[in-house]
């Protein structure tokens, strides 16, 4: 009888710590949900005229078929009164000589050591303090502009003196797939409606690495050589630490396409989230110590962020501690966690519906919700590699040509 009481005692004790572990990012997820569906635009609107001398860094990595729509419709935004320079960051293809067909500064990196974004940038902006800009707006290699979105960040970076990042949405492949379809909702969710969301509680954002625009000052104020795989989330909170958090412009817009093959998103995606992972673990605790030292709310909310992981990965966990719940509260044990976990399902499943239906149904049709157990399954191996291989070096995603 007391073995029975003391294991009866431990499930209920290890079920509730899960589920009151689960309240921060699902409640979090939720609140940032329910924000953007409120009010108008939070930040206020200002000229769209470039009024600075603005420099484009585009990094590059083997992007000869990608490249030149992305420099066409940077380049038709920043007129006169810009500039963009391409680092071609250790090419063996013709990116180089496609970008100078162009008529843009080409710089050529060649290192084997240091590999990544971080080093390409850092190489950038070396080159440009010799005649430092106003603002340095950074865009992929293959992303496009949508049609005032140099303008409106430059702007508004220079008219706040903090970084801004642009909503980055990714388009559909040709003939999506279920998983493409929920994958593109998850972006949605991560890049466009949270962001919103913080924004209309005056909070500030991640950055997610393409669309942003940093004053001169502000940028040289924090390191960029580093082979982080997710150097652009970082360098958003070291620059919110240093005073100076992002803001999010959901008035401009920058598109990328989702990989076509499975093998390719798969590679992707890993990169993405164990970079998110890794920083998650490492940074969350470095924000809630700097935000008590500081006396700042905003670096605390940061990490609050910060704690949601991957949405398929939250939905995982949170499932597999729903079921377990399920069971043992049939036997009388763990009714407690079990009555937690149905109200964080709830709140995650009317924070998703909500999103998708404000701002995907156009483009995401409801079919492809029915898809997403199937997108959780795709995306398990996954999660088993961070916890058995993490990936921590930067490593380029194939393109499909």
């Amino acid at each position: 009888m007391f073995i029975y009481s003391f294991v009866s005692v431990s499930i209920e004790f290890i079920f509730l710590i899960i589920a009151i572990g689960l309240c921060v990012p699902t409640g979090v997820l939720a609140i940032e949900c329910i924000g953007a569906l409120w009010g108008e635009r939070s930040i206020p609107e200002i000229p769209t005229e470039v009024r600075s001398r603005v420099a484009a860094i585009v990094p590059a990595h083997n992007e000869e078929g990608t490249i030149e729509a992305t420099i066409q419709s940077l380049s038709a935004q920043l007129g006169n009164c810009g500039r963009a320079i391409v680092i071609a960051d250790n090419c063996t293809d013709d990116t180089a000589a496609v970008a100078r067909r162009l008529g843009v500064t080409v710089l050529e990196r060649k290192d084997d050591e240091n590999k990544g974004k971080g080093y390409a940038l850092d190489y950038g902006v070396q080159f440009l303090a010799q005649d430092p800009p106003d603002v340095v707006v950074v865009m992929d290699a293959d992303c496009l502009c949508g049609e005032g979105a140099i303008a409106r960040i430059s702007s508004l970076a220079a008219h706040r003196g903090r970084p801004v990042q642009a909503l980055y949405l990714m388009e559909q492949p040709p003939q999506p797939q279920g998983k493409d379809s929920v994958s593109a909702l998850a972006f949605l969710v991560k890049n466009w409606v949270r962001p919103r969301g913080l924004a209309r509680l005056g909070l500030p954002c991640l950055l997610t690495g393409t669309g942003m625009a940093f004053p001169w000052s502000v940028l040289r104020s924090v390191s960029l050589a580093s082979g982080n795989i997710v150097e652009d989330m970082q360098m958003g909170l070291d620059l919110a630490i240093a005073g100076y958090p992002p803001l999010f412009c959901e008035t401009a817009i920058v598109t990328g396409i989702l990989p076509r093959q499975s093998q390719v998103a798969k590679g992707q995606r890993m990169r993405w989230e164990h970079g998110h992972l890794r920083t998650l673990l490492t940074q969350v605790p470095r924000l809630f110590k700097e935000a008590i030292k500081q006396r700042r709310f905003e670096l605390f909310a940061i990490a609050l962020d910060l704690c949601i992981p991957p949405l398929s990965l939250l939905v995982l966990v949170w499932g597999i501690a729903f079921l377990g719940a399920v069971v043992f509260a049939y036997f009388g044990i763990a009714r407690s966690a079990a009555s937690i976990l149905t109200l964080e399902g709830v709140l995650m499943v009317l924070a998703i519906l909500g999103a998708w239906a404000k701002f995907g149904r156009e483009v995401i049709s409801g079919r492809s919700l029915l898809a997403i157990p199937l997108y959780i399954l795709w995306k398990i191996p996954l999660y088993f590699a961070f916890w058995l291989k993490p990936q921590t070096q930067w490593v380029k995603t194939k393109r499909e040509i």
